[in-house]
């Protein structure tokens, strides 16, 4: 939000000035009064410098020039002016933390406003600042500090339902658009908002819909605001984009592409949406062309200058979001394993933990590459040691590690690790994967105690959707197998009382079998009796000797009706078909049968004489003396001519290809955009 110039300036703390200058600083007043309202920011920034020529440390032209000169997007010239009005007794840390943030130097604005009053510009400016940061919470505490002043913004409605979708708050999104008392149909950028929130809860086709709604919106406003058409496409990029990532949710792969390759063709002036469409198309071609995506990367992502190593072309640093920016880097590490650049792979991975301190796909990337270097126990102890040191952020590290641990064979880390993460241990995936992997290392004692203990967590968990039956029916079955029918007796006979299941039921019968057999028989009489088995003898069958088997094919003769062969003997009658012009009443002679043999397999074929003409007579030496005279001749002949060349003298018939397979699972990532309305 940028401040707003001061229409009546107030009475200055310093001297009055002379009376034969009164009259020329009342005129210069009044045409700064004039430029501001007419929105001429650069001469009311001129008209400020005479006032302070004039008057020196004038509060109020000084505030003017510096919210003018921010205004016509000065900078650089109002962080100086306040830089330069250090001694004088006039606060202008505000302005100067504002500066700041439009310079993206986010720290240092956050350190001009600490300790000043929160009042509702200081509140929404650090919002701001956080939202830029991606520190979503802190930014969502200054939005709901900011609703006790009751402001009635509709710029505000929108950055709070922004900063909602980008916390991950999604769901509340709804409820808090009634409590705010605002519909998505404000404005475009509101129901651009609420579009992506739709995305976050997984509603592709309403998200989809919502999306249409905000362009037509879009373009009502714009063109009552008398827009060229390009400033409406540039403006409303971003919701053509989104709706592009929609069709990739939803797996029209071939729409998403023509649409984001229409985007970068048009090469719009909005950068963003071209990075964030550039970035897309590159995660939806996966490992598919990966050179054309390195370049296409390569124009977004530049050396840097000093101490940064890398940064985003084209003034994107400012206009990305943390996550975004993380996106597009993560995806150009991932296209550089792919296409064993294993150097740059490293410069790169070593800039990326400064670049995203707070982020957990630095070290996540950094043990995909030891992974792609074969150095696997080294990328498990990395990941180790990060898991210790943030527990907060642990989870998708004790994944990772799992993962390259089973892949490696290393089957105790991959257990180990999936035991470390609390909330998802007596999941059914985790569980199922759990047991495997002790069957892996041959401890089907281990695997039952996972078992067991997935079946006291679900009889104590308070949850909608519970999995008790699901993990109890999995475990009989496991202990069935292992030879521990006593244990999966019990469970089958407790989901047999509790829920009726005949999938336990039968379980229960199996397992009775090999127990006792008069429970086995007292739940048989529980089932179903099957059709057509009613009046077969069971102990006549089992005194037969069973069926022979015979070789060769045999066919089975089967009873059919009359009328199933009636049904099936009743063919259609077509009428030939005659070629052009023939008359099947006179059909002329006979075709002749070998007309498809080749003409040496025909009876009529005869085969040419030889001519014996030709035929030289006389001694043997006389052919060879001919021949001999016939080369010298040709020979004169060709060396009259001049000399020849090899034109292809040492160049190598065959080259062998630098480009190995790609053995890494990593996949590149979308990116999302969820639009924060940003007031200059």
């Amino acid at each position: 939000m940028a401040p707003k110039a001061k229409v009546n300036p107030k009475p200055s703390p310093a001297p009055p000035p002379p009376d034969a200058q009164s009259a020329p600083i009342e005129d210069l007043f009044s045409a700064l009064h004039r430029h501001t309202q007419n929105f001429e920011y650069e001469r009311a920034a001129k008209v400020a410098d005479q006032v302070l020529a004039i008057a020196p440390g004038d509060e109020d032209a000084l505030r003017c020039k510096v919210v003018a000169l921010i205004k016509s997007d000065a900078i650089d010239k109002a962080l100086s002016a306040i830089q330069g009005s250090r001694h004088l007794p006039i606060d202008l840390r505000f302005y100067e933390a504002y500066c700041l943030y439009r310079q993206n130097k986010l720290h240092e604005a956050l350190e001009a406003i600490d300790g000043q009053e929160r009042n509702s510009m200081i509140l929404q400016l650090e919002s701001q600042i956080f939202y830029r940061l991606g520190k979503m919470d802190a930014c969502m505490e200054s939005y709901e500090k900011i609703q006790r002043f009751k402001i009635d913004s509709l710029d505000i409605k929108t950055n709070i339902i922004a900063a909602l979708v980008a916390a991950g708050r999604s769901p509340e999104v709804q409820g808090t658009m009634d409590a705010l008392k605002v519909k998505a149909s404000s404005n475009f950028e509101l129901a651009y908002n609420y579009a992506c929130s739709l995305i976050e809860t997984k509603k592709y086709a309403d998200a989809g819909q919502q999306l249409l709604s905000a362009r037509r919106i879009g373009q009502e406003m714009l063109m009552e605001e008398d827009y060229a058409d390009d400033e409406i496409e540039n403006e409303l990029a971003p919701i053509a984009v989104q709706l592009a990532y929609v069709h990739q949710l939803q797996g029209q792969t071939q729409e998403a592409i023509e649409v984001y390759m229409a985007i970068i063709n048009r090469n719009l002036s909005d950068a963003s949406s071209l990075a964030v469409a550039t970035n897309n198309l590159i995660a939806l071609r996966g490992t598919k062309d990966v050179s054309d995506s390195l370049r296409r990367l390569d124009r977004l992502i530049e050396k840097g200058a000093g101490a940064k190593q890398f940064q985003i072309a084209n003034g994107l640093d400012v206009k990305l979001s943390t996550r975004q920016k993380e996106s597009l880097y993560s995806n150009r590490l991932l296209l550089l394993l792919q296409a064993n650049r294993m150097d740059q792979a490293r410069e790169l991975i070593s800039a990326l933990p400064e670049m995203f301190p707070d982020s957990v796909t630095p070290v996540l990337l950094q043990a995909a590459l030891l992974v792609r270097e074969k150095k696997v126990a080294k990328a498990e102890e990395i990941l180790l040691l990060y898991a210790d040191r943030f527990p907060d952020k642990s989870k998708p590290v004790f994944l990772a590690r799992a993962q390259i641990a089973a892949a490696a064979g290393h089957f105790q880390i991959s257990v180990d690790s999936l035991s470390k993460i609390t909330d998802i241990q007596n999941m059914p995936a985790t569980v199922v994967t759990l047991v495997s992997l002790q069957e892996r290392m041959g401890d089907s004692g281990g695997a039952n105690a996972v078992l067991n203990s997935a079946i006291e967590w679900w009889k104590n968990a308070m949850t909608e959707e519970n999995k008790l039956d699901l993990i109890m029916q999995e475990a009989a079955s496991y202990k069935l197998n292992h030879g521990r029918e006593e244990e999966a007796f019990q469970l089958y006979e407790k989901l047999v009382k509790s829920r009726g299941n005949i999938e336990a039921l039968l379980g229960l019968v199996m397992t009775a079998a090999h127990t006792n057999l008069e429970k086995a028989e007292l739940y048989e009489k529980q089932l179903r009796p099957l059709s057509g088995l009613k009046q077969m003898n069971a102990e006549n069958l089992e005194k037969t000797p069973g069926a022979k088997h015979v070789e060769g094919t045999h066919t089975m003769r089967v009873e059919v009706s009359e009328d199933v062969k009636k049904a099936k003997t009743k063919k259609r009658k077509r009428k030939p078909r005659y070629p052009k012009g023939f008359d099947p009443a006179n059909p002329g002679p006979p075709p002749d049968p070998e007309r498809w043999l080749p003409k040496r397999e025909r009876s009529s074929y005869r085969p040419k004489r030889k001519d014996k003409r030709s035929q030289v007579r006389g001694s043997q030496g006389s052919v060879v003396r001919e021949k001999h005279e016939t080369a010298t001749t040709a020979t004169s002949v060709s060396s009259d001519i001049g000399p020849s060349t090899k034109s292809n003298q040492g160049i190598s018939s065959s080259s062998k290809s630098g480009s190995q397979k790609a053995t890494t699972h990593e996949q590149p990532k979308a990116s999302s955009k969820s639009k924060k309305k940003s007031r200059k």
